[in-house]
């Protein structure tokens, strides 16, 4: 079929595992910044976690990526600037030392922030951290950013044996294109092109990467297009197939008074990563307290010290039975692809079968609706962690992410609920609710409560 045919000049090989150097390197940040984050939450501060036990052993049976069958998702209130990474301070010493980066989160983190030169880049990178831009900071900003795309994709199989479809370079009928960035390098270099490779250490990427050996680009992402550097693309790594995902869908570091904790609304990227995987993901809620303390907004002089000698408690719910709470959801969701693909197959089809009639051949309706399954099953696979311009903001869609986001934030209010919290006000979950706050969208709100965009 052309419309998937034509994007071979759009395919790349993806690769076992990064080079033995990028490994090292990343598994030494992640447990260095573990074990700190272990001695500051038992040596300085007092810590408990319930429902650990229940947790370490779901990351465990998932350590051997060659036998996950589906991704992870964590998803959880958001008190401190210091919330990742030190809420993974509560796992075991052990279990960051023996599984290490296998079975380690991957998250998201501002551009603005943790991005701003080659060292950060690379020290955020390594430490599994996908640079998210801020609509308030970047017109790149919101929920179909490329970081979006790599995120679905991490939970999501991937295999080392075959090509894959770039998904950063959009081509297919109703996906708006990417023009010429430096990422063209990347694809022109499979294709023979003489352009000069992406060179290290500017674009943060593995200069020891085994496709290297093929003539080809080390796997890699613009965050936004023409952006100045390229990073790491993990979805490209088989290692990483089923990845887990954390994310704090809040987008607001939000402080209240102890007794309290409610939440703000949840933010729809969320519901990206619920409803468009391949296969539907495991969901742990977490219900974070006392990091606020450590590092409160309210701090006066020395800001950057964090406090110590307080209570910290990381609880951990039951894993949600995702395809009985989301598979209603994650089902329309394929149904309005499969709605939006078939006006394009139909059209295809049906020049193709005209062509097939002069050469004499015949197909049963039994055959061509197999083959259109088939053709829309491919269509889905390729367009894995994009969304079509007409379905970003489809009524129909926008419906389906809120109703998503909001059986999402139910499973977060349920383990607050276990922590002996009243209900909320259910109006906290909507956005309009937090409209009051008016132009000031950070420091000390009318309510009492402390807000800062991360």
């Amino acid at each position: 079929m052309v419309l998937i045919d034509d994007l071979n000049h759009y395919l790349y090989q993806n690769t076992e595992v990064p080079s033995s150097l990028w490994r090292a390197g990343s598994y030494a940040l992640l447990l260095g910044v573990h074990t700190l984050c272990w001695t500051g939450l038992h040596a300085f501060n007092t810590t408990e976690a319930p429902g650990l036990d229940r947790f370490v052993h779901l990351l465990k049976v998932r350590s051997d990526y060659k036998t996950r069958k589906k991704g992870l998702i964590t998803v959880s209130n958001h008190i401190c600037v210091l919330d990742d990474p030190l809420i993974w301070g509560v796992l075991p010493l052990s279990f960051a030392a023996s599984h290490g980066r296998q079975a380690y989160r991957w998250t998201f983190a501002s551009h603005d922030l943790c991005f701003t030169n080659t060292l950060l880049s690379h020290f955020f990178t390594l430490g599994q951290t996908l640079p998210t831009h801020r609509i308030k900071h970047s017109i790149y900003g919101g929920l179909f950013q490329p970081t979006f795309t790599e995120g679905v994709r991490l939970l999501s199989p991937i295999d080392s044996d075959g090509l894959s479809y770039n998904p950063h370079c959009a081509t297919i009928p109703g996906y708006k294109p990417v023009t010429q960035t430096i990422f063209n390098r990347f694809n022109q270099a499979a294709q023979g092109d003489t352009t000069p490779a992406l060179a290290w250490p500017r674009n943060v990427i593995d200069p020891l990467s085994p496709l290297r050996e093929q003539g080809q680009q080390a796997p890699a992402y613009p965050s936004y297009p023409n952006d100045v550097r390229m990073y790491n693309a993990p979805s490209r790594y088989a290692c990483n197939s089923y990845s887990w995902v954390h994310i704090f869908p809040e987008g607001f570091i939000h402080q209240t008074d102890p007794g309290k904790r409610y939440m703000r609304y949840f933010k729809w990227g969320v519901s990206r990563l619920v409803l468009e995987p391949l296969e539907a993901p495991d969901l742990v809620p977490m219900f974070i307290e006392g990091t606020d303390r450590i590092m409160h907004e309210s701090r006066t002089f020395p800001r950057f010290i964090p406090r110590c000698f307080n209570k910290v408690s990381v609880t951990f719910g039951d894993a949600v039975d995702v395809e009985a709470t989301f598979g209603d959801l994650r089902k329309r969701w394929r149904q309005i692809c499969d709605r939006e693909n078939e006006k394009i197959l139909n059209e295809q089809m049906q020049a193709e079968l005209a062509q097939a009639k002069k050469q004499g051949m015949k197909f049963t309706k039994q055959q061509l609706l197999q083959h259109k399954k088939m053709l829309l099953d491919s269509m889905y696979e390729v367009q894995l962690g994009i969304v079509s311009e007409k379905l970003k903001w489809d009524p129909e869609v926008v419906e389906l992410r809120i109703e998503c986001t909001k059986r999402v934030r139910d499973e977060v209010l349920k383990v607050r609920r276990s922590r002996g919290y009243p209900d909320e006000d259910p109006k906290g979950g909507l956005v309009e609710t937090w409209k009051i706050e008016g132009p000031n969208r950070e420091g000390r709100m009318e309510d009492g409560s402390w807000v800062k965009e991360t």
